[in-house]
């Protein structure tokens, strides 16, 4: 009788076969998996910033560790590259944006005279009377107020601009803190790893970091090509006092995978056919033999060692990225892709391979 407890004798455990069992288990994760995925979607914002950062600070690598191979400890040539990355910005800052600005306001200025011009055109005349399509795009052109407006009224135009301001700081910052740390952050998560597959694991995420910090830099390394010469090009025809402008919207937009090249020759080729026709037909001419340039030879070159992707697939991660997360999913598609197809190969087919 000693050993009954002063509360009673214990009962028969819980018969973990009832359905009931099972069921409230199952609602349960079920409602923790729906919590997560709400809780997901409320730091959505957050977390493409970080993703963004980690990319830049991926593409960033490579000069540190080549610095690092010239004998510098990695704290200074972090710092060295920080330094230089900044000054790029500052520079482009000071000395381009200015002549962006007035470039733009230029091309602005000159557009309601481009629309009378397409105005002498019969069929496009006929159009006009029908749906009136010029006269409100000359309207919404010299509207002062058009750009506010677009983004929601003044208030709205500058919540916008603090809100893309403090994304950039928070992305700069948080590119600098990977940057810095970046093989201590992927060490940690390599311990996450079983330690008899921590060595293989440490290997395959050391190479899908170096794809993605290779692809990112060769992107922006082929969007420079294009913008300069672009730029080169544009100088020398009628449009050579827009030139500055357009071989930014090329530059830019040739970041973007697939559709990026070829919708910034759509745009300038547009400007210069308003402008003169000659120069349309010449920039035609020229935005078509720079794209299998860049398509046979300088995009080969330069993510020959970073991605090595089938045509089929990287349409097909271009337009997956671009339908979920937009211009940033595109840009971000095709090195995920490359890392899925990398860890596929190395364990699911080695798997199955040896089996």
């Amino acid at each position: 009788m000693s050993d009954l407890s002063p509360y009673g004798e214990q009962g028969a455990p819980f018969d973990r076969r009832s359905p009931f069992y099972y069921g409230f288990i199952g609602a349960l994760g079920a409602l923790t998996a729906f919590w997560l995925f709400q809780a997901v979607l409320g730091i959505g914002s957050v977390l493409m910033l970080v993703i963004v950062s980690f990319f830049l600070a991926a593409g960033l690598n490579p000069s540190v560790e080549f610095l690092e191979r010239r004998g510098l400890r990695r704290s200074l040539a972090c710092a060295a590259v920080i330094i230089l990355a900044l000054g790029t910005v500052a520079l482009f800052l000071v000395a381009i944006v200015p002549v962006i600005s007035d470039q733009i306001s230029a091309i602005t200025k000159n557009a309601p005279g481009w629309l009378d011009q397409l105005q002498e055109n019969k069929r496009i005349q006929e159009l006009n009377e029908e749906y009136h399509i010029l006269d409100k795009a000359k309207e919404k052109i010299t509207d002062e107020n058009f750009i506010s407006a677009l983004f929601g009224g003044a208030l709205g135009f500058g919540l916008k601009i603090i809100s893309a301001l403090f994304n950039l700081f928070v992305i700069v910052v948080l590119t600098l803190y990977f940057l810095a740390s970046l093989k201590t952050t992927t060490g940690a998560l390599y311990k996450l790893a079983p330690a008899s597959r921590r060595d293989r694991v440490s290997r395959l995420g050391d190479k899908v970091i170096h794809n993605i910090g290779s692809y990112v830099s060769g992107a922006f390394l082929v969007a420079l090509c294009a913008g300069l010469t672009s730029l080169l090009f544009l100088s020398f025809t009628e449009v050579a006092e827009y030139a500055v402008a357009l071989a930014f919207v090329v530059a830019v937009l040739d970041v973007i995978p697939m559709i990026g090249a070829t919708l910034g020759a759509v745009i300038v080729s547009s400007i210069a056919f308003a402008t003169d026709v000659r120069t349309g037909v010449a920039c035609v001419i020229f935005y078509v033999i720079y794209q299998q340039v860049e398509n046979y030879v300088i995009y080969p070159r330069v993510m020959s060692k970073s991605v090595d992707l089938p045509g089929a697939v990287i349409v097909i991660a271009a337009l997956v990225g671009t339908a979920l997360l937009g211009v940033v999913g595109a840009l971000l598609a095709i090195p995920v892709a490359a890392a899925i197809l990398l860890v596929i190969r190395e364990v699911v087919v080695r798997r199955q391979d040896a089996r």
